[in-house]
């Protein structure tokens, strides 16, 4: 019996000792109770569950706070353009982007401008009332406002939608064409005072020179703008004629070069154009820096009640400060155009003014024209060259019975040759052959001074160099000045040769070439005095002195 009593005992015991090891882990769970299980000084907030981080939990006795919900920004109002400019007496649009429901408009000042709103293609419509700024505020159903800025200005003038022009030449050519658009259409746009006429030639889309009796059609880009004037941008349609017309020979020089120095506006000359006569017409005058801005204008009326047409090439240059420098350009362009017959074919109307030639004339800066001019067609026209305020309302001479005067004397009046034509022969084995360049002064026809340089007076020398040696022969022609320094414009068998300012005294190659034994060669050079220079000038025939070739290192000739 004890035998089997004492196993059992033994797990009793074991079972005893297990049950009271466990209740010192897991203590007794006390029974629920009604009162609170926190302090109320420790009440801790539940985070929702939604906002929660995945296994996150609140420190003992801190609060977890709630996420704030973002407001979205709503979207601003936008005018295209966000400026507006318009004239008084007219109105503009700007469209309205991003509002929301009914737009509501006010004007800072309705003296300036008022506003309408179309609300259902979402336009604002602003009308000028007088020049001025003011500011229209937009509102929209959310309260969202935007401020557009106004400015009611004049329009700084119109462009002209057409105008034609007739030109002549053989051919005319790219260069010509470009000047003579660019001032055909500059002329064609009403600016207001103060305002700028703008045409750039590069934007003339032409494509080459234009053959006699062709015509050519195109657009050109204007724009016109000025200090306190709305920009005017546009396009005026030009139509180009090629009309065929002989060269002009003309018979008599017109010579206004007094006063040289302007201290007054006035008449400078006048002149009768008239078919029996074609002219040749050089004007030089400076306006010094301590006179305001004037304009240079050659106007020809028509008394008649029938139109003429006047041909004219422009040789005119300036303004600049160099005398000198707008001299030799005046010059170059005269003798290049007269040599392709390169001008304009103007019409003037029955009882009409026309400006023939508008110049400005900044302070301290000089002008110069050479200008020939044909009576075409039409009975004789009053010619005056006057001075004017920059800002003159009308280019009409005005009283034309007295001429302006003062300073030292100078040129005024007409002279009977326009041109000199020298035929000489040169001899390779003979003494070198000097032509003297405006040495001959020449007689007044009015009361005046004698035209001293020949300047205006164009000089044509043709010459033949004989060479009856056994040998070839190098042969120069050589120019030196004698009066002072001297810029110089060449026409060397119609190839441009030029030269700049060259020091009194000094010999400078023009042309050169070798004349073969028993053989003669035939040159011909066309030249004038030019405007800011000292002459006379010599030009010399003699054998190639080895000297600088024209165009080479420390040549004046070019």
């Amino acid at each position: 019996m004890r035998r089997v009593l004492a196993p059992f005992c033994s797990l009793a015991l074991v079972v005893a000792a297990a049950l009271a090891a466990s209740a010192q882990v897991n203590p007794p769970v006390p029974p629920p109770s009604t009162g609170p299980v926190n302090p109320p000084g420790n009440v801790v907030t539940p985070v929702p569950a939604a906002s929660a981080s995945p296994g996150a939990s609140a420190s003992p006795g801190e609060s977890a706070s709630p996420v704030p919900t973002a407001t979205p920004t709503p979207p601003p109002i936008v005018v295209e353009p966000p400026l507006l400019n318009v004239e008084p007496g007219k109105t503009v649009a700007g469209r309205i982007n991003s509002a929301l429901g009914d737009v509501t408009s006010t004007v800072a000042d309705a003296t300036v401008a008022t506003a309408v709103v179309d609300q259902a293609q979402r336009v604002l419509y602003v009308t000028g009332v007088k020049v001025g700024t003011t500011t229209v505020t937009l509102t929209d159903t959310r309260g969202v406002t935007r401020d557009v800025p106004v400015r009611v200005a004049n329009a700084a003038g119109t462009v002209a939608d057409e105008t034609s022009l007739r030109v002549t030449g053989n051919p005319t050519s790219t260069d010509y064409l470009r000047e003579a658009i660019v001032t055909a259409v500059t002329r064609a746009a009403n600016a207001r005072i103060g305002a700028t006429v703008t045409v750039a030639p590069d934007g003339i889309p032409l494509r080459g020179d234009l053959k006699i009796d062709d015509r050519l059609e195109l657009d050109v880009p204007v724009r016109i703008s000025g200090n306190g004037y709305l920009d005017v941008n546009g396009s005026t349609h030009v139509s180009v004629e090629n009309t065929a017309l002989p060269t002009i020979q003309p018979s008599r020089l017109l010579v206004s070069d007094y006063p040289e120095r302007l201290t007054a506006n006035g008449v400078l000359f006048t002149a009768r154009l008239d078919r029996t006569q074609a002219q040749r017409f050089l004007y030089y005058h400076y306006n010094p820096g301590s006179e305001p801005a004037r304009r240079i204008v050659l106007v020809a009326r028509n008394t008649s009640n029938a139109p003429a047409t006047v041909q004219m090439i422009d040789g005119s240059a300036g303004p600049g400060p160099n005398e000198m420098e707008v001299g030799h350009l005046s010059t170059k362009r005269f003798l290049v155009r007269e040599a392709r017959n390169e001008g304009q074919v103007l019409t003037i109307a029955a009882g009409a003014t026309t400006s023939l030639v508008v110049h400005p004339l900044p302070p301290q800066s000089v002008v110069s024209g050479i200008l020939q001019l044909r009576l075409v067609s039409g009975d004789p026209l009053e010619l005056a060259l006057v001075a004017q305020d920059a800002m003159a309302m009308d280019e009409a001479p005005g009283d034309t019975s007295q001429l302006l005067s003062g300073g030292a004397p100078h040129a005024r009046g007409v002279y009977p040759v326009p041109s000199f034509v020298f035929e000489r022969t040169y001899d390779v084995e003979g003494d070198d052959l000097d032509i003297p360049i405006g040495q001959l002064p020449l007689p007044n026809l009015r009361q005046g001074e004698a035209l001293s340089g020949d300047y205006g007076v164009e000089q044509t020398l043709n010459v033949v160099i004989v060479n009856m040696t056994r040998g070839p022969r190098a042969i120069a022609l050589y120019a030196n000045p004698r009066g002072g320094r001297a810029t110089g414009t060449f026409l060397v068998d119609g190839t441009l040769v030029q030269a700049h300012a060259l020091p009194a005294f000094s010999r400078f190659k023009i042309w050169q070439e070798t004349i073969n034994a028993g053989t003669f060669r035939r040159i011909r050079i066309v030249t004038m005095p030019e405007g800011g220079s000292s002459y006379p000038l010599r030009l010399t025939f003699a054998p190639d002195d080895g000297s600088v070739p024209p165009g080479g290192p420390g040549s004046l000739i070019y």
